[in-house]
């Protein structure tokens, strides 16, 4: 999990190594595909806190028809902290703008 969150600063990534090890018996991880150096495969970790997923991919403008190591697809999905499905519009209304917001 240290791999995704490097890529935050370090206040946000410690908070998001904190709720991954509070759901570590939660946690689960798939694996399809090979486990060679040039293999390609899929995982999928995913816990109450995370969804995590890594995809090897076939060509769309590219040339090759199977799944290749050198065509990779991320996410990284945070899904009980908000990162989808919040209605941030919503929030903004009802906390700037009460009056207005009212009755919605």
């Amino acid at each position: 999990m240290k791999t995704y969150a490097q890529r935050l600063p370090d206040g946000p990534a410690a908070a998001f190594m904190d709720s991954i090890e509070r759901h570590l018996d939660d946690t689960h991880i798939a694996w399809i595909g090979g486990s060679g150096d040039n293999d390609a495969f899929y995982y999928r970790v995913h816990s109450p806190v995370v969804l995590i997923e890594y995809d090897c991919h076939q060509g769309v403008f590219l040339d090759n028809d199977e799944p290749e190591p050198f065509h990779v697809h991320t996410i990284v999905r945070t899904p009980n902290g908000g990162d989808y499905g919040r209605d941030l519009l919503r929030q903004h209304l009802a906390r700037h703008h009460p009056q207005q917001h009212a009755g919605r």
